[in-house]
C-alpha cells in the first residue's frame, strides 16, 4: 500500500494559495513535518511504503545561491511554475533545499527522514526520472558523474552520448514558448537559453518527449531534454547497447547513491520511453545491492516488456481510464469486467491500482463528457466510495494513494502554471487545505477536519485494512457479470486464494440516482475453487460507511449458487462480503 507524499504540499499549513506565489509567500512542506506523528498516521492508515514525490533537486525559480553558489535560480524560460517542475530533476545525486529548515544542511535532514520512516515500520520509495533531466543538469554534489561530459555535440545520436543533438542547421539556437497564459509577475522571459544558443558545442537538445526541432511549443515538455540510453528513437536500426552506453552506469550510480541512503524502491517516470535493454541491466544492479528492492514503472506501452525485463509492477492506467470513460458514458461495465478478469495473464499482483496520482485530476473535480479520460474527473469525493473497492481489491497488486485523496482534495484553484485543471501542481508552491487540517501544527491527528473528511478518512483506512485481507492476497479472481445479469447496474467480484474458504465479494452500483436491490449468485465452479464447497457464513464488512460486521446468515451452496445473497447497495456506493467456510 503505497502513499504517495509530495514533501511540498504534505506539511504546508500556509492557505495563501496566490497565484504564482512565491516560497515565501505561500510557503512549502518541510521533511521535518514529517514527522513520528505523521508516520504513525500513515501505518495506522495500513500504509506500507511512502513514495517522497519531488524529492530530488529540481529546475527552479527559487534562488538559494546564499547556501551555496550552485543553487542559483534558472533561466526562467526553462523553468514551469515558480517552483519547478518535479520532473525537470537539476542534480540527481541532491535534494531540494526548500524542504529543509537549514537549506545547507538539507541531506542530514532528509536522511533522519528515512530513519524515522524506517523507525515506524515503512519503507521509502523515491522518483527515478530515467528519461530526461532539466536542461539546466549540473551536479554541485557529484559534478564528475555529470550527464554531458565527453559527448560529440556534432552528432545527432551517438550511443556514446548523453544527449540528443539537434545539429542541422548549424548555428540555429533553442527558441522556446511558454503558455500563452501564463505571466507571474516580476518575471521576463527572452525564450532563449544560453547553453543551448547554436554557437560551436552549443546546439540544441531533444526534449524529453521526443521533440526534433529547436523550437518545441507550449505543450511539449520543452523544459527538459532526453537522455540517451543507446536507443536511437529517430532510427532504430542504429541503436547499440555494446558497449554499454554511459548513461546506464550513470543511472546506476545515481540507483546505489540512493539505496546508500536507505531508500528501498523507486517509482520509475515514463519508463517505457527507456529501452527494455537497459532496465534489464539496472534492475538487476539494483536488486543485487537490495534484493528487496521494490521497482515500480509509470509506464502506458509494452506493460508485458517492462515487467519481463525486471520490473516488480506496471501501472494499470487502462483500468482508470475505463473507469473514467464509463463515467462519460462512452465504456460499459462488460468492458471493465473483461479487463479485470483478464488482468495480467496470471500476474494480477505486478500491476498497481490507483484512482488518483500527480498526473490526474482530483477523484472530486468534476466530471467532463467531452474529450478523453484524461480530461475528466469522477464529480464527487463519493465516487471513491464506489470505485476505490473495485480497483484496490481487485488487484492483488500495490495500491496508490495520493496525499489529499483521503480527506478528499477537489484539485480547485488557480495554482499558477498549474491552472485550475482538476489536478493538485507539480509546479507551484500550493497548499491543500484538507492535509492542512489534517496536520493540525504537526499532530497529524485530523482535529480540523470536518466532519465529512474525517469520514472520508476513516472510509479509506477501513477499506486500505482489506487490502490486506488473504482472499486480496491471493490470486484468485471471479468476476460475476455473466452469472448476475438480472441487475444491470450491478458490478460484483470476487477475490480468494484457491481452496482457503474464505472469499470477499466486492459488489458496486452503477445505477445512477437509485439503490440497488438485488442478489448475487457464486457459481458452483467458483465456490469449489475457493474451498466453500459446502457453502458458508456472510457478513457485511464494509459499506458506504466504512468497516462493519454485519451478519448476514449462512448459506448452502445451493442458495449461493441459485438464489444469491441478498444486497441492498447505495447509489454511488460499493458494499464487500465476507463469505467463510463453516
Amino acid at each position: 500500500m503505497i502513499y504517495q507524499l509530495v514533501v511540498r504540499h504534505f506539511g504546508n499549513e500556509n492557505l495563501s494559495r496566490i497565484k504564482d506565489g512565491t516560497l515565501e509567500q505561500n510557503g512549502v512542506g518541510k521533511f521535518a513535518d514529517i514527522n513520528e506523528a505523521a508516520a504513525a498516521m500513515l501505518v495506522q492508515s495500513g500504509v506500507t511504503h511512502v513514495w517522497l514525490t519531488g524529492v530530488l533537486r529540481q529546475a527552479t525559480m527559487t534562488d538559494w545561491s546564499s547556501v551555496d553558489p550552485g543553487l542559483g535560480a534558472d533561466d526562467p524560460d526553462i523553468v514551469k511554475g515558480r517552483a519547478g517542475s518535479f520532473y525537470a530533476i537539476r542534480d540527481y545525486f541532491d535534494v531540494c533545499p526548500d524542504y529543509a529548515v537549514d537549506p545547507a544542511n538539507r541531506m542530514v535532514e532528509f536522511e533522519a527522514l528515512v530513519e524515522r520512516l524506517h523507525q515506524a515500520g515503512l519503507k521509502v520509495m523515491l522518483d527515478l526520472v530515467p528519461n530526461h533531466v532539466a536542461r539546466s543538469y549540473g551536479s554541485v554534489v557529484k559534478p564528475e558523474l555529470d550527464f554531458g561530459k565527453g559527448d560529440d555535440t556534432s552528432a545527432f545520436f551517438s550511443p556514446q552520448n548523453s544527449y540528443f543533438y539537434l545539429t542541422q542547421p548549424q548555428g540555429k539556437p533553442l527558441k522556446l514558448r511558454r503558455p500563452a497564459g501564463w505571466n507571474p509577475p516580476g518575471i521576463v522571459f527572452d525564450g532563449l537559453f544560453d547553453r543551448e544558443d547554436g554557437a560551436p558545442g552549443r546546439p540544441p537538445r531533444v526534449t524529453g518527449n521526443n521533440v526534433l526541432s529547436a523550437e518545441p511549443s507550449e505543450n511539449d515538455w520543452y523544459e527538459t531534454i532526453k537522455l540517451n540510453f543507446g536507443f536511437n528513437f529517430a532510427d532504430p536500426a542504429s541503436s547499440s547497447f555494446d558497449p554499454r552506453p554511459p548513461v546506464w552506469d550513470r543511472m546506476d550510480a545515481i540507483l546505489a547513491y540512493w539505496q546508500a541512503r536507505g531508500v528501498d524502491g523507486f517509482r520509475c517516470d515514463f519508463a517505457h520511453f527507456v529501452p527494455l535493454q537497459a532496465w534489464s541491466w539496472l534492475i538487476a544492479q539494483a536488486k543485487q545491492r537490495d534484493p528487496q528492492a521494490l521497482v515500480i514503472a509509470e509506464a502506458y506501452e509494452n506493460l508485458e516488456g517492462l515487467l519481463s525485463s525486471g520490473f516488480d509492477a506496471v501501472y494499470n492506467d487502462p483500468a482508470y481510464d475505463l473507469l473514467k470513460e464509463i463515467y462519460q458514458g462512452k465504456r460499459t461495465l462488460d468492458d471493465l469486467d473483461g479487463m479485470l478478469r483478464d488482468l495480467g495473464n496470471g500476474q494480477r499482483h505486478r500491476y498497481l491500482h490507483y484512482l488518483e496520482n500527480h498526473d490526474e485530476r482530483r477523484i472530486a473535480s468534476p466530471v467532463v463528457l467531452q474529450g478523453g479520460a484524461d480530461s475528466s474527473g469522477f464529480g464527487s469525493t463519493r465516487a471513491g466510495r464506489q470505485l476505490a473497492p473495485l480497483l484496490y481489491l481487485g488487484t492483488s497488486g500495490p495500491v496508490l494513494v495520493y496525499n489529499g485523496q483521503e480527506v478528499g482534495e477537489d484539485g480547485s484553484g488557480e495554482e499558477g502554471f498549474g491552472g485550475d485543471d482538476g489536478k493538485t501542481t507539480l509546479f507551484d508552491y500550493w497548499a491543500l487545505p484538507g492535509l492542512a487540517a489534517l496536520h493540525n501544527g504537526g499532530a497529524w491527528d485530523g482535529g480540523k477536519l470536518s466532519p465529512a473528511q474525517t469520514s472520508l478518512r476513516a472510509y479509506y483506512r477501513d477499506l486500505l485494512a482489506l487490502v490486506q485481507d488473504p482472499a486480496v492476497r491471493g490470486e484468485g479472481y471471479w468476476g460475476l457479470r455473466y452469472a448476475n445479469g438480472q441487475a444491470p447496474g450491478m458490478f460484483p467480484l470476487a477475490r480468494f486464494a484457491p481452496g482457503a474458504g474464505r472469499l470477499l465479494l466486492v459488489v458496486a452500483n452503477f445505477q445512477p440516482g437509485s439503490s440497488l436491490q438485488s442478489t448475487v449468485k457464486l457459481p458452483a465452479e467458483l465456490l469449489g475453487a475457493a474451498g466453500l464447497s459446502a457453502g458458508g457464513t456472510a457478513r457485511l464488512v464494509l459499506d458506504e460507511g466504512g468497516a462493519q460486521q454485519k451478519e448476514l446468515g449462512s448459506f448452502s451452496a445451493q442458495e449461493l449458487s441459485g438464489g444469491g445473497i441478498p444486497v441492498n447497495v447505495p447509489d454511488q456506493a460499493a458494499h464487500v462480503l465476507l463469505l467463510t467456510a463453516p
